[in-house]
Order: structure tokens, then sequence, then C-alpha cells
């Protein structure tokens, strides 16, 4: 077994903002490389999980939500989604099944016809790009069989696929079949990465991303996509924990006492469950301090972007 060759390469998981990207992402990888909340569209740049299968490494690529940009910020999550997709070596188009079926019953919500719309704008762009994706129709659960195979059809029938797998990110139904799928599309090659690394991200942009979670969490019914998150400083301290500092930054100052929360209840809890998750991924003791700052144009800072990975004027 030691004599076969390595392989390794990207595979680049796109859809509708909310389709469960991320939450595939980290079931494959087995730890945590995504922020998951209820809110969609909080991926906001590629993020890269590592995979190993046997001598094989696949470097999953959790991009942003595709849907229709309206602002700067919007923008460049698309154009990030879509970057990460050209330059992988394997395309997932994940999509919600849920959300399509009820579209074919006539029993859609508005979150239900937005996701069906930005399915059909990316099915479209891969068709015109002549770029061939893997179809994983998510969120089977509860869902008869016959009914997945009519959609898996239909979809197929649009010519945008290779093939088509029927997974559930949440329980990680069918989702080693996929990843087998992915292990040998993978070309030969040296890896990438580390044997024993499972994600690609600055350990400051993921706190960032982590404490960001937390506020989507706790928050995520009060406070619009008004809230970035900046990693200010960063260091270790002489008894071997690490000292961050954070910015959360919210566009009115209406939004500032939502999230502090009465008394300072909302930010202690934001960071307390933030300081725990980075303590566990990082295996020493954190000291988290948070600040929140208004400013209405966050979304226009450059350098915001620059730390994030996304391009600025795209």
């Amino acid at each position: 077994m030691s004599d076969a060759p390595t392989k390794a390469g990207f595979a680049a998981v796109i859809g509708a903002p909310n389709a469960g990207k991320s939450t595939l992402v980290n079931r494959l990888v087995g730890s945590k490389v995504s922020i998951v909340t209820p809110k969609v569209q909080t991926t906001r740049f590629n993020v890269r999980g590592v995979v190993m299968d046997g001598r094989v490494q696949i470097v999953l690529v959790d991009t942003p939500g595709i849907f229709k940009p309206r602002r700067r910020l919007d923008r460049s999550m698309v154009h990030a989604a879509w970057s990460g997709a050209e330059d992988a070596d394997v395309v997932v188009h994940l999509v919600d099944s849920q959300a399509e079926v009820a579209i074919a019953a006539g029993k859609a919500t508005g979150a239900d016809r937005m996701a069906v719309e930005d399915r059909i704008q990316i099915t479209e762009q891969l068709k015109s790009a002549g770029r061939q994706a893997i179809l994983a129709l998510n969120k089977i659960d509860k869902m008869r069989r016959d009914t997945l195979l009519a959609l898996s059809r239909q979809l197929f029938e649009t010519g945008a696929y290779s093939e088509v797998f029927m997974i559930s990110s949440a329980t990680g139904s069918g989702v080693d079949d996929l990843m087998g799928r992915l292990s040998e599309l993978m070309p030969e090659g040296p890896w990438l990465y580390p044997e024993d690394q499972s994600a690609d991200v600055p350990m400051r942009v993921l706190a960032a991303e982590v404490t960001r979670e937390k506020i989507y969490l706790r928050l995520h019914q009060e406070l619009p996509y008004s809230a970035a998150v900046e990693t200010t400083a960063f260091a270790e301290d002489a008894k071997g924990g690490v000292r961050i500092e954070q910015t959360i930054f919210v566009e009115r100052e209406g939004q500032r006492p939502i999230v502090l929360g009465k008394g300072g209840q909302t930010l202690k809890w934001i960071g307390q469950k933030s300081r725990e998750e980075l303590a566990e991924l990082m295996g020493r003791p954190v000291h988290l301090f948070l600040h929140v700052k208004v400013d209405p144009r966050w979304a226009e800072r450059r350098e915001l972007y620059a730390g994030m990975g996304l391009e600025f004027d795209a």
C-alpha cells in the first residue's frame, strides 16, 4: 500500500446560501473549519479544509453562498465563490432538495424560492462555462426516494452535472460515498499540506470567524448582516496562552446595545463561548478581549477585505 502513488487536489463546494456547504465540509474534514449558523450567507470567504483518505489528500474549498449581489461585500463573496470553483479540480454543487421539492409541490416559502432562484443561476453559469459538476442533493432526510429520484433526473437533464449523489450533510448519510468519489477524481501528485493539518485558515482569521459565529447564533433575529469581526491583536503570553483582541463592527448606533446586551451580558456570553471554542481549537488557554465599534462604512474598509482574503474591487 505504501508504494501506491499519492494523490492531491482541490474540490470546491458551491451552492446557494444555506445549502449546507459549511456543515458538509466540517463533516468531511472531521473538525470545524467553517462557521455554521441558522443565518444564510455567513461564510464570507473561501475556507480550505484538508481531508486525508489513505494516500489521497482532498483540499475542500468551502465557498460563500452564490446569490444575486447587491453590495460590495456581496460582490466580493460571489467572486470568491466562483474563483474557488474555477481553480478546483472538481466542483461539487450542493443543492437544497427540500426547497426544490417545496417549489414543485406549491408549498414554497420565500426562502425556498430564493434558494431555487440561486440554484438556477448556478446551474446556468456552470453550463455557460462548460464545466460539469458533481450534483449533491442535500437535506434528503424524511424525503421519499421516488421524489428524490425525480428531482435527480430533472436536474441531471440540464447537462450541467456529470453525476448525482444524495446526501445529508447534517446526519452524514451518503457523505462517505461522495468522499470516495472525490478521492477517485483527485490527480496524482504530492500532498499539498502536512498530513496532520486540517485547515488552511490563518488562526487570527479563524478566531474572528468563531466570534462572528457566536454573534449570529445569539443575535440572528435581532442583528442583520451588519456585523464584522476583526482580530486586532494576537500574541502568545509568557505562560503559553494566547491573548486575542477583537473589534466587533456594527453599522448603526442602535445596534451597539444589541450586541452589548443588558449590563453587557450578551457580549459576555459571546466572549465566553468564543474563548471556550478557541481554547479547544488551539489546545491552550485563550484570553479574549472584545470591543464593539460603530462604523457605518465598515463594509467599505479595504483592509477588512484583505484580512478575509476577499477582492475589494470585485
